[in-house]
């Protein structure tokens, strides 16, 4: 699938510029139920990951839900460490994003089957079969199965009440569809007052320009909003360490909550020391990290003040389950990275499970909102003063619908024509 937002502007970051893309997977069973899963890419790179996903197809077709969820993790694992291609990655890149595709797929039947939506398979599975899923190798330095065991057991006190409360005041969330870098002043301007208006007080704007217009942009955007509002800033990995340092000094005046990717996704160390340099802001990164094992050496290396879960980049919903324990072992909440195509839809999900069932907590928690692209699919987001409303439709509200997979596939969809 591939949308055409370059032209607009839509999406624009220091580094990214390109189409919002799919790989979109369908999982057809005999009983009738399909089960929808997708990995966000941009431009020309969504043609690679489908080709992974045909590649790793085989390890998916003919098997049963039961058969899958009876091993959970050696089904990840034929997929993850696939004797052929791991070599590509290994655990990242092409082959783990198209992973997680099909692993969200399974996810997204497996929940349609039950009749819940993700969140509530989730949030009211036993805890050993919630611990059965996660795959612990390379992380029990971190994160061994007893603690996770008793991280979930706590979280079933107060469940009800937590459930109840977000039910009726939504999960709190912030919008970057203010702030793009290929914006021009005005619109940034209209925008930012427009979010203001219906509700948002908490919004994030692109830098990593020249740092001059990054300046100008944040002074248009605070003028609006006021000294109470957050505004989050992302820098898309575009600066150096030390570049990073010296441009958020300049930034500071701005009070951002957060600074995020300020500098290259795997560079750890680099995080810790813009982390220790731009206190009290906080350092937020994860859109983009590889794996859980990123996440690991992020959350001991104390270089994030916020974690940020994508539902997409790592091997789908069994490592991301990873992630939100260890965070909650270490501290640090979660706001889930979201937009592109349908991440959104995902993530909401995500997030509402690590409240209820993990982190037991909204204090500092965020799931981003991006005003994309939510019409192509059949279980939209629906927000309401700022706040993500709890999806009720069973699934992992990823089906897109039908008219809009033939209008946008690419290359023979008549959008491409």
């Amino acid at each position: 699938m591939r949308f055409p937002t370059a032209d607009a502007g839509d999406g624009s970051d220091a580094i990214n510029r390109g189409d919002y893309s799919a790989t979109y997977v369908s999982l057809k069973t005999d009983a009738g139920v399909e089960g929808a899963g997708f990995t966000f890419t941009n431009g020309r790179g969504n043609e690679i990951t489908c080709a992974a996903v045909r590649a790793l197809a085989h390890h998916v077709v003919g098997r049963s839900v039961d058969d899958i969820f009876a091993e959970p993790v050696a089904f990840w694992r034929s997929l993850s460490a696939d004797v052929q291609l791991r070599w590509l990655g290994p655990e990242k890149g092409v082959i783990h994003m198209a992973t997680g595709a099909i692993v969200n797929a399974v996810w997204d039947l497996r929940a349609k089957l039950e009749g819940k939506p993700l969140w509530q398979l989730l949030a009211e599975m036993p805890t050993q079969e919630l611990v059965s899923n996660v795959d612990f190798h390379h992380i029990t330095d971190a994160l061994t199965p007893d603690e996770a065991a008793a991280i979930l057991d706590k979280g079933l006190s107060g469940l009800d009440d937590r459930r109840a409360e977000l039910e009726r005041d939504g999960f709190p969330s912030y919008t970057t569809s203010v702030g793009w870098l290929g914006y021009p002043d005005d619109k940034v301007r209209a925008l930012t007052q427009q979010a203001y208006a219906e509700g948002w007080r908490a919004m994030k704007m692109k830098v990593g320009g020249p740092i001059d217009d990054d300046v100008r942009r944040a002074r248009i955007i605070r003028e609006e909003i006021g000294p109470d509002a957050l505004l989050m800033m992302d820098a898309n990995q575009v600066w150096d360490v030390d570049e990073a340092i010296a441009n958020m000094a300049r930034l500071a005046e701005f009070d951002p909550y957060w600074i995020e990717e300020p500098t290259h996704a795997d560079d750890v160390l680099g995080h810790a020391r813009i982390q220790r340099a731009v206190a009290p802001i906080r350092v937020a990164t994860g859109e983009v990290a590889a794996n859980r094992v990123i996440f690991k050496q992020l959350l001991q290396a104390e270089a994030i003040g916020v974690m940020q879960i994508d539902a997409c980049r790592v091997g789908g919903v069994n490592e991301v389950l990873s992630e939100i324990l260890m965070a909650a072992k270490f501290g640090v909440p979660i706001c889930p990275h979201a937009g592109g195509v349908g991440l959104c839809e995902l993530v909401q999900h995500l997030a509402v499970f690590d409240y209820l069932r993990v982190g037991t907590s909204l204090e500092g928690r965020m799931v981003e909102y991006v005003d994309h692209l939510h019409e192509h699919f059949t279980d939209p987001v629906r927000t309401r003063g700022g706040r993500y409303l709890l999806p009720t439709e069973p699934g992992y509200s990823a089906t897109m619908k039908p008219a809009s997979i033939a209008e946008y596939s690419f290359p023979e969809g008549p959008a491409w024509r």
